[in-house]
């Protein structure tokens, strides 16, 4: 089986919950603290060897293009300045991995906007990150699921446990047998009540797939919300292993920052910026202060 080296990042989304902050710009530019979101995204697929990336794009992405593209006069002045810090964080996002783009072509939902990168992911496996989950860069997770991968040839969901008064907020999987931090999924439910949650396991934004899970794509009808589901893929796939090798699961206890939820994205400004040896000291004693 082929390691898998290639990236499909999803950057479609309008960012309504951001409004009116979104509105002339895309939700993966918003920052965490000094760098935005989507650049941390990529930064942990590099990370872990995934440097062939895809963004999905729609319309009004392209402050995100320009991003991750080199900026000739800034940069030209930055030099003249001797400014060899900012000169060095401006050109980090270019010499990221080999980045590429296609367009969804309307908001169809998270499965169609996968569906468009088959000419890019081919008949190998491939990563999916999605930009409102931020992974702690000390974490291996990416890793561990590509190891997971590996050894069982099943497409492979990252999972958190999270309380049971918070499981409607997520896409939930039925467990099936364990073994230590893998788990056989059976099934997965989208947004359950908390009294008829098959577990209290909910499906989080990193997923290394099959190809064939790409050919159950095709064939879906519209799910919920009218759009095209990954979730409604990947539930075929886990009732009945023959199609596309199954699902697992693998449960990550690390630290994550939820950036698609506003209370949440503030939190995590908070403790990133918390953790920097420029910026902790004098936060978490200012943050000491106004708490009392």
């Amino acid at each position: 089986m082929k390691k898998p080296t290639k990236a499909v990042i999803p950057v479609a989304g309008l960012g309504t919950r951001f409004l009116p902050a979104t509105k002339a710009m895309p939700k993966e530019m918003l920052p965490l603290v000094d760098k935005p979101v989507i650049q941390y995204v990529v930064e942990e697929a590099v990370r872990y060897g995934f440097e062939d990336i895809l963004f999905v794009t729609g319309r009004d992405k392209y402050a995100l293009e320009n991003h991750f593209d080199s900026a000739e006069a800034l940069e030209a002045r930055l030099e003249e300045r001797g400014d060899d810090e900012k000169l060095e964080k401006v050109q980090a996002p270019t010499n990221l991995g080999r980045i590429h783009y296609v367009r969804q072509g309307g908001a169809k939902g998270l499965g169609h906007a996968i569906a468009t990168a088959r000419s890019f992911t081919g008949d190998e496996a491939f990563a999916v990150l999605l930009g409102d989950d931020v992974i702690e860069e000390t974490s291996h997770l990416l890793e561990r699921m590509r190891e997971v991968h590996m050894a069982t040839g099943a497409s492979v969901v990252a999972l958190v446990e999270v309380p049971s008064s918070e499981i409607h907020k997520y896409g939930c999987v039925k467990p099936g047998s364990i073994d230590g931090d893998v788990i056989q999924i059976e099934d997965f439910v989208e947004k359950p009540k908390a009294e008829v949650a098959p577990s209290n396991y909910a499906v989080i934004g990193r997923y290394i797939l099959r190809p064939e899970i790409l050919d159950i794509i095709d064939g879906l009808e519209p799910g919920a919300g009218g759009e095209i589901q990954l979730t409604d893929a990947l539930a075929i796939s886990a009732r009945d292993p023959k199609l596309a090798g199954g699902v697992v699961g693998v449960v990550f206890k690390g630290e994550r920052y939820d950036a698609g939820d506003k209370l949440e994205y503030i939190k995590a400004t908070i403790r990133l910026a918390s953790k920097r040896d420029d910026l902790g000291p004098e936060l978490n004693a200012w943050l000491k202060e106004f708490v009392k």
